[in-house]
């Protein structure tokens, strides 16, 4: 249908406005007296309507990601309080679940092999810097499954972040090459050990070889010397459960000399170590009581790096990102997830995580945790 004929000064108008778009739907007539325009019929109007509003929602589609960023790091002075920043001082991020080890008490199985672009890893690292977080722990998992996505971490979080950077590993993937490009970003690496006796650590699940070609001691000892070399705070990671909790393994600790010895009670999460349908271990069996764990610390009391963690006092006191950067709910005896930060910032996030954070002060969850960089092959700043 015609919309009816416009006065020639208000075609004349509109060409000069939109020359562009509108004068493709025009035909000029030229005679020898005047110039006459034909007017826009409405299915030109409609095409014109089409693709505007195809070219906005493609702008709008490009720009979303843009503004979730903005909206994150956009926060107003109240929610960047004291409070918020007191809080994510040090949080503990799983870049991924995948492990090469079959430990029979983790509580953080492989239920997926999901990660994160090494990008949106890197943009939660900015996140959490932001907000406050000033040591990032990597965990798995094994993290050293994917050396070139944790190497690149720890550059950015050290260099770019200014964070503390530490790693939780099993220690049977570290390579003196890795150490040698990236062992200047790591402040501090851990490596998990509950026992010295191969049989033990078999039964565990901790390593690979039967009760007498397991190797996981070898390969602690070797970490240690390498992290003597560069320069890097050692630390120990010690599950005490039934397996182990009578072992004495004093001779071992003062000849490793760890700069921190955490030892934990085995520690039963559903949906990830209590044996039910959607749970891949089954740990009960491997529990200890409250005073068989005592009685394990009491036996190692001489450590000066010994920081015993029973349940109470582990269980809620840290933050945990999963690999898809959403902290993690233990405060009902299982794993919630938050929504994610790269969603919804850290903020909100953390509103969502159950976190005990005065536990967290009290089990002394702030301490140096950044090595001293003047001499690194100086092996007595492990002290």
């Amino acid at each position: 249908r015609n919309l009816g004929r416009p006065s020639v000064r208000s075609l004349n108008h509109l060409m000069r406005s939109h020359r562009c778009s509108a004068g493709r739907h025009h035909r000029v007539i030229n005679n020898k007296k005047r110039i006459y325009h034909l007017p826009l019929t409405y299915s030109h109007l409609i095409r014109l309507e089409r693709n505007t509003m195809m070219i906005i929602t493609a702008v709008m589609t490009l720009m979303m990601p843009l503004l979730l960023v903005v909206s994150a790091f956009n926060t107003s002075p109240q929610s960047s309080s004291s409070s918020v920043s007191n809080r994510v001082k040090s949080v503990n991020y799983f870049i991924s679940r995948e492990c090469n080890y079959k430990c029979k008490f983790c509580f953080h199985t492989q239920k997926n092999t999901n990660k994160l672009g090494i990008g949106n890893a890197k943009l939660g690292l900015q996140l959490l810097q932001h907000s406050g977080t000033e040591k990032i722990n990597f965990a798995g998992g094994e993290p050293f499954l994917n050396p070139q996505v944790l190497g690149e971490l720890c550059q950015f979080a050290h260099s770019e972040c200014g964070m503390a950077v530490s790693i939780i590993s099993n220690g049977s993937l570290i390579k003196s090459e890795w150490m040698d490009r990236y062992g200047q970003y790591v402040d501090i690496l851990g490596v998990s050990v509950d026992s010295f006796d191969p049989a033990t650590n078999a039964l565990i699940g901790r390593g690979t070889g039967d009760t007498t070609k397991n190797q996981h001691v070898s390969r602690v000892l070797k970490v240690r010397e390498l992290c003597a070399q560069h320069g890097i705070l050692f630390k120990m990671n010690t599950v005490v459960c039934s397996l182990n909790h009578r072992e004495d393994m004093n001779e071992y600790v003062t000849t490793l000399d760890p700069y921190r010895w955490k030892a934990f009670q085995c520690l039963i999460l559903q949906g990830e170590n209590a044996g039910g349908v959607n749970d891949l271990n089954d740990a009960r069996e491997l529990q200890v009581t409250r005073e068989e764990f005592d009685a394990f610390i009491q036996r190692h009391s001489e450590q000066s790096a010994l920081i015993p963690e029973p349940n109470t006092v582990m269980q809620n006191s840290y933050l945990l990102l999963d690999e898809e950067l959403r902290f993690l709910d233990c405060s009902e005896n299982g794993k919630i997830p938050s929504q994610s930060i790269l969603e919804v910032g850290v903020e909100r996030a953390l509103s969502q995580a159950g976190f005990d954070d005065d536990m967290f002060q009290k089990r002394g969850g702030i301490f140096e945790w950044t090595r001293d960089r003047g001499d690194s092959n100086d092996s007595s700043i492990l002290k």
